[in-house]
């Protein structure tokens, strides 16, 4: 499997390191030049959500990756690249921004940023995952997930009745750090 890594901000090394640690070969995203190589699976790391959409539009890579994740590729998000993927983000107001230029707007979730607190209030835990019991989870700043907004995702995970992981088509995402529990 090639695992494209998006490696503009945020914790792109942790993440090539997870998939090669799972048998993949990586290389990472940093202008738009690099998706040539082509991609089995597009992994969007953790880091700062509104830092990466910067970016991502500012570098030309947002279009044609949305075109991709549009036309199928598979996607494996953490954290902010969760919320790089999500239809609505709600503001501590509790209103939603829709606005696409800033992210994907492919995935039909809405979430709301730093929901377990700031970086003091990152936690470790144990929980259920897809099925599998004590799988470790690591929360930074999380997001949480406020709604799902579509019969069609499916729930992998959940912490205090909130869902922290959810698989919808070809996007698998979490709103902890997977790739920092191997």
């Amino acid at each position: 499997m090639k695992v494209g890594v998006l490696a503009v901000q945020g914790a792109f090394a942790e993440m090539a390191s997870y998939w090669r640690a799972q048998g993949a070969e990586t290389f990472e995203i940093r202008q738009r030049s690099d998706l040539e190589r082509g991609m089995d699976l597009l992994a969007l790391p953790g880091g700062e959500s509104t830092v990466q959409g910067k970016l991502l539009n500012d570098l030309g890579l947002f279009t044609p990756l949305k075109e991709r994740i549009d036309s199928g590729l598979s996607v494996f998000a953490t954290c902010a690249g969760l919320i790089l993927l999500v239809e609505k983000i709600e503001d501590s107001g509790s209103r939603t921004d829709t606005r696409p230029e800033k992210w994907f707007g492919v995935l039909p979730v809405t979430v709301r940023r730093n929901a377990y607190g700031r970086q003091l209030g990152s936690f470790r835990t144990v929980g259920t995952f897809d099925g599998k019991p004590n799988v470790p989870m690591t929360f930074i700043r999380a997001p949480a997930i406020t709604e799902i907004l579509s019969p069609e995702v499916e729930m992998l995970s959940a912490f205090n009745g909130l869902p922290t992981a959810v698989r919808w088509r070809n996007i698998t995402a979490f709103t902890w750090h997977p790739e920092l529990n191997t």
